[in-house]
C-alpha cells in the first residue's frame, strides 16, 4: 500500500485513491483560513486544494490542468490539485500560502 506523508504525519492508503479525500480522512489542513468553508468539495473548480507532490501520482486530468491555467494559478508551477490526484505510490506533499495554496511559503511540509 502507498504512503502518504504530509504535515508530520505518514499513513497508508489504497493505491488509486483520490489525493484529497486521503488527506482530509486523517487530519491534515489542506486548505489555508476561508478555504476551510469555501471550497468546491473536490469538484476540481476551485483549486484552493494546490499541494506540491513528490512521488507517484496519477497524471494532471483536463480539470486540473484548467484550473491550475487561471489565475492565482500559474500554469508553469509545478502545483496539483489534491481533489484530481490519485495517488500511486509513496508520495510527500507540501502545502503553500495563499487562499489558493497558489503563494511561496510554505504552510507545512511533509516533515511538519
Amino acid at each position: 500500500m502507498p504512503k502518504v506523508t504530509a504535515q508530520g504525519k505518514t499513513f497508508e492508503c489504497e493505491q488509486g485513491a483520490n489525493l484529497r479525500q486521503v488527506l482530509l480522512k486523517n487530519g491534515i489542513d489542506l486548505y489555508n483560513g476561508g478555504a476551510k468553508a469555501l471550497n468546491c468539495r473536490g469538484i476540481g473548480t476551485c483549486g484552493t486544494c494546490a499541494v506540491f507532490i513528490e512521488g507517484e501520482v496519477s497524471e494532471p486530468n483536463w480539470r486540473d490542468k484548467m484550473r491550475r491555467s487561471l489565475p492565482p494559478h500559474e500554469p508553469t508551477r509545478n502545483l496539483r490539485l489534491a481533489c484530481q490526484t490519485q495517488v500511486l505510490g509513496d508520495v510527500k506533499v507540501t502545502k503553500f500560502d495563499g487562499f489558493w495554496g497558489q503563494g511561496y511559503k510554505t504552510v507545512w511540509t511533509p516533515e511538519g
